[in-house]
This record gives C-alpha cells, sequence and structure tokens, in this order.
C-alpha cells in the first residue's frame, strides 16, 4: 500500500512520496478516471501542471476517490507565460481553483524560460505562497545548475526539488551530483524516456532475471538512485504494474549494464532553449 511506500525528506521539513503518477498530455476527460483508479491501486502522489488543462479533472478525481486529503502528496506547475511575481500569484489562485484545493503539496516553476528572465521575480511568489502557508514546499523544473545558482545568489532560498527529464539515456549525473550537494530532492520526469527506453535487450536481460518487466527494472533504477520518479500511464494494468516494484532490488552488475545506456539523448528540450 502507498503508506508503505518509500518518502524522501525535503529541505523544508515536509517529505514526499518516491513514487508516483505523472499526468502530462492526460486529456481532461479521461483524467478523472485516471487519478481514481491510481489512487484505489495505491498511489499517494500525483503530478499535474497548468500546461497539462487538466487540473480540474485532477481535483475531480480526488474528490470521487474518497481519499482524505492529507493522504494524499499535490503537485502543479506555473507555466511559462504566467512569469513574474503577480502572474505567479493569480495563476496559482487559478490552479487552486481548478483543483479545488485549499492547500498545495509542491508548487514549481515548470521551465526557466531564460529569455524572459523572470523566473527570480517569479520565484519571489512561491516563495510568498510558501511563507501564506498557501503551499507546503516549492520548487523548480528543469533548472540547470547555472539557473539554480542564480536563485540561491538572489534570493537565498534553496529549492526542494528538481524536477529535470531522467532516464537511462539521460541519466543526469552532474545535476543529481549539484542536487545532492545543496539539499535538493532531483525529481524525474519522462522516466521512461517516453516508453523509448524499453525495447532494449540489456533491459529485457535485467527484466527476465528479476521475473519484471522492463518499465519496472527503469522504476526501480530511479528509486534505487534516490530520484522520486513520477511514471505515466493511462492504462489501469500499467497503473498497477508501475508501482510495483517494491519486490525485487537491482545488484551491481544490473546497475552497471544500465549505466552503459547513457547517450544523452533527450525527448524534450534543453532547459536553455525554451522561453
Amino acid at each position: 500500500m502507498a503508506s508503505d511506500f518509500p518518502a524522501l525528506a525535503l529541505n523544508d521539513g515536509h517529505t514526499i512520496p518516491q513514487l508516483g503518477l505523472g499526468l502530462y498530455k492526460v486529456p481532461e476527460g479521461s483524467v478523472v478516471d485516471v487519478v481514481t483508479t491510481a489512487i484505489e491501486a495505491g498511489y499517494r502522489h500525483l503530478d499535474t501542471a497548468t500546461l497539462y488543462a487538466n487540473e480540474r479533472g485532477v481535483g475531480e478525481g480526488i474528490r470521487r476517490s474518497g481519499i482524505d486529503r492529507d493522504e494524499l502528496f499535490v503537485t502543479t506547475k506555473v507555466w511559462n507565460s504566467d512569469h513574474g511575481f503577480d502572474n505567479t500569484l493569480r495563476a496559482f489562485e487559478h490552479s487552486m481553483d481548478l483543483l479545488g484545493l485549499d492547500l498545495l503539496d509542491l508548487y514549481l516553476i515548470h521551465w526557466p524560460a531564460p529569455t524572459q528572465d523572470r523566473y527570480v521575480e517569479t520565484w519571489r511568489a512561491l516563495e510568498r505562497l510558501q511563507t501564506e502557508g498557501r503551499v507546503n514546499s516549492i520548487g523548480v523544473s528543469n533548472f540547470h545548475p547555472h539557473h539554480l545558482d542564480r536563485l540561491f545568489a538572489e534570493t537565498g532560498i534553496v529549492p526542494a526539488v528538481n524536477q529535470i527529464e531522467l532516464h537511462p539515456w539521460l541519466p543526469q549525473r552532474e545535476a543529481r551530483a549539484f542536487h545532492d550537494a545543496n539539499g535538493i530532492v532531483t525529481e524525474a520526469w519522462s522516466p521512461l524516456a517516453r516508453g523509448g527506453i524499453l525495447n532494449n535487450p540489456t533491459l529485457d536481460l535485467i527484466a527476465e532475471k528479476h521475473g519484471v518487466s522492463p518499465a519496472q527494472v527503469v522504476i526501480r533504477w530511479h528509486l534505487q538512485l534516490g530520484n522520486v520518479v513520477i511514471p505515466k500511464s493511462v492504462t489501469p494494468a500499467r497503473i498497477a504494474e508501475n508501482i510495483d516494484v517494491f519486490g525485487f532490488e537491482l545488484d551491481d552488475a544490473d546497475l552497471t549494464g544500465i549505466a552503459t545506456l547513457a547517450s544523452g539523448e533527450r525527448t524534450g528540450r534543453d532547459p536553455d532553449d525554451l522561453d
């Protein structure tokens, strides 16, 4: 059950479930059933964003599930077009209205959008929301170390989380080391490289060895690295399979084999290139 899932300590005194459900590109019309199915399967961590255009459905799924709000960890994110102090505060209120929540567990800046040069101002709005008790934890997404260094220098507040693209093709060793050195939890989006990583003989052999699927191998890899991981699925069987990863452990040979898959290939944009 989800209560038995590992949770990681955040630098603000809160904790985050290490395994959750990503809701990128889950249509509004489908997300209610996906959320209720996931909660029934044991998920307690849901990750959405303004960009995903499904916050209202996520909130409805939470209500239909009947679960106590205190048992859930909910994340959403401010989009690039809402950067800026006042814009971010307005965007947050809109997201909360759609979700139907009074308190958010984690609010993230979705991308640094460096050409706009407003992510520090946006971060100050997140600080305000946390100070006011509207958000438990604040963090960022898709920030390179040099973006984080600027936040540290200009605000003195270290994000609790940096959610970045991370999978065996793109293991983000330097970013993870930077996060570890600065007390930031690494959260992996596209943890299965949008499924592209799964058709791989190395993963097939490891999966066969443990009697699991290649997807379960990769999710387990994330957990053993210490990442928060949020695989996405809309299929009930896969939703259940993706959290059934606590009955086996990858050994050193497995981890060495997965390390050979690193190529630097991204499935999304480089954060310095997206405005």
